[in-house]
């Protein structure tokens, strides 16, 4: 009865608004078949050469592998992109996408995903706030010229041993090892002009939300509270607008006023028409 209540509820809210906040974190992709990394057995299943090296994923993604061993660094973020790139998004993401475009301001992301989905899906790229950076763009390892360039010409061939075949990319200013563009473990080189941008813009359309008294929807998926940037973004966005929070989550729903314990798509195919 709880959770058909808080489904009628979050339905309710999704049609009555006029903009809706998306936040997602790694749940959001695993009903495309995407590994979260969710604990360390989780992400050794993922990558067995990490486990064999008794590494986790908070110690494997850190930028200082790209300096001591560009070729498992590469190995590790190489089968990454293709592994963005060969996804197909889920039915939910469309789902979304045809919600939002009945809606007056529309809808804006905000993810920790670095996976690209939600432009995968249709999204417009000036609509979505990736706030760890995404692996579909790429930067230099010392940041020499505070440029990005696109990753999408680059393909990593991985040879046995989970090492990443050369030529590595590298940086075409000063020819040094690049890095993808996203937010790592330890990262004090990490290139945050373009997030900042997309932050600027999210803060525009949140003013002009609360300039113009716009009916918000907020809906988390899949944000975890292992690192609650997420949960902590949605939460903060429900207060200052005084709505209540849509938070599915099929392990850690809880601490919002509409928790459902459910996967992305599941809960998706029940409160989107």
């Amino acid at each position: 009865m709880y959770k058909e209540e808080n489904i009628k509820k979050a339905k309710q809210l999704l049609q009555e608004s006029d903009a809706i906040f998306i936040t997602a974190g790694a749940g959001m992709g695993v009903d495309s078949g995407l590994p979260d990394f969710r604990g360390v057995e989780g992400f050794w299943n993922a990558y067995p050469k990490a486990k064999e090296l008794g590494l986790r994923f908070e110690e494997m993604a850190n930028p200082e592998w790209f300096k001591t061993d560009p070729k498992l660094a590469w190995a590790f973020y190489g089968h990454r992109l293709h592994l963005y790139c060969d996804t197909v998004p889920h039915e939910g993401y469309r789902k979304l996408l045809a919600l939002s475009n009945t809606k007056k301001y529309g809808a804006y992301i905000f993810t920790s995903n670095v996976d690209g989905q939600f432009q995968k899906a249709g999204f417009n790229e000036a609509q979505i706030m990736e706030c760890h950076g995404s692996i579909h763009h790429l930067q230099c390892i010392d940041n020499c010229e505070g440029v990005l360039w696109s990753a999408d010409d680059t393909f990593i061939e991985i040879e046995e041993g989970f090492q990443a075949k050369e030529p590595l990319p590298h940086c075409p200013f000063c020819g040094k090892i690049a890095r993808p563009n996203i937010l790592m473990f330890g990262d004090f080189g990490w290139e945050y002009a373009r997030t900042d941008a997309q932050r600027m813009k999210l803060t525009a359309w949140m003013d002009r939300l609360e300039s113009e008294g716009a009916k918000l929807a907020i809906l988390e998926m899949g944000a975890g509270t292992a690192v609650p940037t997420v949960r902590n973004t949605s939460e903060q966005i429900a207060k200052r607008f005084n709505v209540p929070l849509i938070r599915i989550n099929p392990r850690e729903s809880f601490g919002a006023k509409i928790g459902l314990a459910m996967g992305a798509l599941e809960a998706l195919t029940q409160i989107v028409e």
